[in-house]
């Protein structure tokens, strides 16, 4: 017992050296990112007390669902050094696909949310083979890809522009259905903890038994000590209002599974390899065109998933859905989460970390009545922020020989 303790406290006072190291390599990880969080967290709640309220988190954990859902299928193609401009027209053609074929034609809602998101996926597809094949700038294509699924959508629409969902329908349950049993978000919170206990686990000894580096059992201990105190924590908070919303766990289980996709799968490690250098990955005999079309997939389907989400919450799809902010919010999400603009870094969870600061800070200045010029001006600039780090992060990699 006390050569734990002991082992416990060397760690710990090893923290601020491994933090200087990784500061001088360039491998920061997430933790510009949550500091930025937590400072806009306390920010705010000094500002309105009712901030951090159950009910507050609770709204915000349903409301960063649907462009988070977007900016999860952004991290794909930003891990091949691209960008992808249509999803946001995406988003809204899949919501005009399902509300005509419900709605106005009286297909049923399953089917209609299959053909919806399968349209996405078909959008995604010539897209990304059209830029495997022609070797065009992803942005370019996918620029003509905004307008030209923009205007499919207002074609789907007609000449009403706006179609009302079923309040009590299974797509607008997605956001308004809560688990009120305290065991559910709890459960959940075991699980997340459980997990990540395993998993970082199971990565120990597998780089043990090969001889590379890895983390020690304490410093997996405290990891998962301090994402059990996150889950806890909030599931205590969710349950003080109206439970665990359908919409997070959704979200969570997708994130989750995609990250083991990104990272545990022959897929993902080609998608890596393609940001790291896709004429090197050309030269290892890898599928560059497939492995592009795929990604392009991804988000377009990602794309249709959040954007059918999007409608859930405002019970509604007129024809200004999937304009706006939405594909500035989504990519930016990407970013400030930490997915890297240069490709072959990041992971899914980013998107969550960033779409929680993006909205935070909108719920921020919401319930602060600030002037949405404000929010426009600092989130820009936490973005900013985020890209300088992301470039400067590379370049010392690269002066290590790791980029």
């Amino acid at each position: 017992m006390v050569t734990r303790v002991w082992a416990a406290a060397r760690a710990v006072r090893s923290g601020p050296a491994v933090l200087r190291r990784k500061l001088s390599a360039g491998e920061l990880g997430s933790l510009p990112v949550v500091l930025v969080l937590a400072v806009v967290w306390i920010t705010f709640q000094s500002l309105n007390e009712n901030f951090l309220s159950p009910r507050n988190l609770s709204n915000l954990s349903v409301d960063i669902v649907g462009t988070g859902m977007i900016a999860v299928g952004i991290v794909f193609v930003l891990l091949l050094g691209e960008l992808d401009l249509s999803v946001g027209s995406i988003s809204g053609l899949a919501a005009a696909v399902f509300a005509v074929l419900n709605v106005n034609n009286g297909v049923p809602e399953w089917l209609a949310l299959i053909v919806a998101v399968l349209a996405g996926t078909v959008a995604g597809t010539v897209q990304g083979y059209s830029i495997a094949r022609t070797r065009v700038p992803a942005f370019v294509i996918t620029l003509a890809g905004l307008l030209t699924w923009n205007g499919l959508m207002l074609s789907v629409l007609g000449d009403n522009g706006t179609v009302n969902l079923d309040e009590n329908g299974l797509v607008a349950k997605l956001t308004s259905y809560y688990f009120t049993d305290d065991a559910v978000a709890y459960g959940l919170a075991a699980v997340a903890a459980g997990a990540v206990f395993l998993v970082s686990d199971h990565d120990r000894r597998r780089r043990k038994a090969i001889g590379m580096p890895h983390r020690s059992a304490h410093a997996i201990a405290l990891r998962t000590a301090a994402v059990a105190v996150v889950a806890f924590g909030v599931a205590y908070l969710l349950n003080r209002f109206q439970g665990l919303p359908l919409a997070l766990l959704i979200f969570l289980v997708v994130v989750a599974g995609l990250d083991v996709v990104l990272r545990r799968t022959h897929y993902g490690r080609q998608v890596y390899a393609l940001g790291g250098s896709i004429e090197a990955a050309r030269r290892a005999s890898l599928s560059v065109t497939w492995v592009q079309t795929a990604v392009l997939a991804a988000s377009g389907t990602m794309a249709a998933v959040g954007g059918l989400f999007l409608a859930s919450r405002i019970t509604s799809v007129s024809q200004s859905s999937g304009s706006g902010v939405l594909l500035v919010n989504a990519i930016a999400a990407a970013v400030i989460g930490g997915t890297s603009l240069f490709g072959g870094r990041g992971t899914t969870w980013s998107a969550v970390l960033g779409m929680l600061v993006i909205q935070s800070i909108a719920s921020g200045m919401a319930i602060t009545d600030t002037p949405p010029a404000v929010q426009f001006v600092i989130t820009g600039g936490v973005l900013f922020a985020a890209v300088i780090i992301d470039s400067l992060s590379r370049h010392s990699q690269a002066t290590r020989g790791r980029a």
